[in-house]
């Protein structure tokens, strides 16, 4: 029975990751939980189903309110005399840490932005193997997330690297020539740039595929999320940048590809479910049978394959700027992005003004990187010391507030 924290649990991957336990109990019981606090009642719901012992909120002004759905809830299932033990309620922005840091065997991180950092290396430092869907903490916190990281102690989660992850086991990491990313394209895949000027925000949200949060689904409709999957595979798998190619594959039935230097590739093949990666995640290196629902063989079907679409979509060539760069050029490529993607959603920024800001914000980090990346100011000690958790706050830092100063002059 694996001991199993989920952070970000009422989001999109921590719902379905629960609803994989709730029909695997019998392999898998939930301890803790942390969410953001936007959504107490069912924070509350998920801790009383489950019965953890910890939960987590980021707002603290939510704390009162989920003790109050905690007491509603136990309340309603017939616990009003006391006999009901409430689980242990902890507040603030250091509130997922402390849950990552409970004692378990998996720390499933879906929480979605940068601010996943901090608990990422909380679950490496309390030695759990981290079922990571938050691919932000290890794009902004690059080495210092690897460096924490104990050997096959990070699992990723994202279909896409859950497919590299599977399809390298097929080969030695000497064998490897390249790996391949799919894309869906999005709800914009065939359209010129030109056609993008007037994009909504509800138009960019109605993804063709997934069902995701907004930010990550804004972030697939720039192709910013597969920029940020660039940089999360090469970290990931220690692979050249120029060695992981993104290529569109509308059915998104082929998760991603490994290609070896014999000239054989290997797919990972299923139809599109998160419960089969996040499965995959927690049982690693097991699997939980019926975790998702095969291919249909005995239908027709059809796979097709494309170039991505440089000219319109360029966040991926600009993610693999960043990630040639280093140090706190991806950190800078994230955070602003988020700035960018937060202002877009209350309409208060152009679809194509988001990467095209990231672009600037991203250009002058890198003609400055020395002096802005390291508290040195001196190259060589840079290089020398590597990075430091306080130049990727103080990089993120920059960026939003660069980022918020070109969108003020933009209004």
């Amino acid at each position: 029975m694996r001991r199993v924290v989920i952070l970000g649990s009422t989001g999109s991957v921590g719902t379905q990751a629960l609803d994989v336990i709730r029909r695997n109990s019998d392999q898998f019981t939930v301890v803790a939980l942390a969410a953001g606090g936007g959504n107490v009642e069912l924070l509350a719901a998920q801790a009383l189903e489950f019965s953890v012992e910890l939960v987590g909120v980021a707002q603290a002004v939510a704390a009162q309110d989920l003790q109050l759905a905690l007491s509603a809830a136990a309340a309603d299932q017939g616990h009003d005399r006391g006999t009901f033990n409430l689980p242990k309620v902890v507040a603030g922005p250091t509130a997922s840490a402390e849950v990552a840091s409970w004692e378990c065997e998996v720390v499933l991180n879906g929480m979605t932005g940068s601010i996943g950092l901090a608990p990422t290396l909380a679950a490496l430092a309390a030695g759990s193997t981290l079922a990571l869907a938050n691919k932000e903490s290890l794009i902004v916190g690059g080495p210092l997330v690897k460096q924490a990281a104990a050997p096959g102690q990070i699992v990723p989660v994202d279909s896409e690297h859950s497919a590299l992850a599977q399809c390298l086991t097929g080969g030695k990491a000497e064998e490897v020539a390249r790996l391949v990313l799919t894309a869906s394209g999005g709800p914009f895949r065939g359209r010129t740039r030109e056609s993008l000027s007037d994009v909504t925000p509800s138009e960019a949200l109605a993804h063709p595929t997934w069902n995701m949060g907004p930010v990550v689904t804004i972030n697939s409709a720039t192709l910013v999320n597969k920029g940020l999957e660039l940089i999360e595979a090469h970290l990931l798998f220690d692979v050249p940048i120029d060695c992981i190619e993104v290529v569109v594959h509308p059915q998104s039935l082929v998760h991603s590809m490994v290609e070896f230097v014999d000239g054989s590739t290997l797919a990972q093949v299923s139809p599109p479910d998160m419960r089969l990666p996040i499965s995959w995640g927690l049982s690693w290196p097991r699997r939980v049978a019926g975790a998702a629902r095969p291919c249909d063989w005995s239908s027709p079907s059809r796979w097709d394959f494309e170039p991505l679409d440089q000219a319109a979509f360029p966040a991926v060539n600009l993610a693999r700027r960043a990630a040639k760069r280093g140090f706190t050029a991806p950190a800078v490529y994230n955070a602003a992005n988020e700035e960018c993607v937060e202002a877009f959603l209350q309409a208060e920024l152009a679809f194509l003004d988001i990467v095209d800001t990231v672009d600037a914000v991203l250009s002058e980090h890198l003609d400055q990187l020395p002096r802005t990346a390291s508290a040195h100011n001196d190259p060589a000690t840079l290089l020398e010391d590597g990075l430091t958790l306080d130049d990727v706050l103080a990089a993120e830092t920059w960026a939003r507030e660069r980022t918020q100063e070109i969108l003020e002059a933009k209004r």
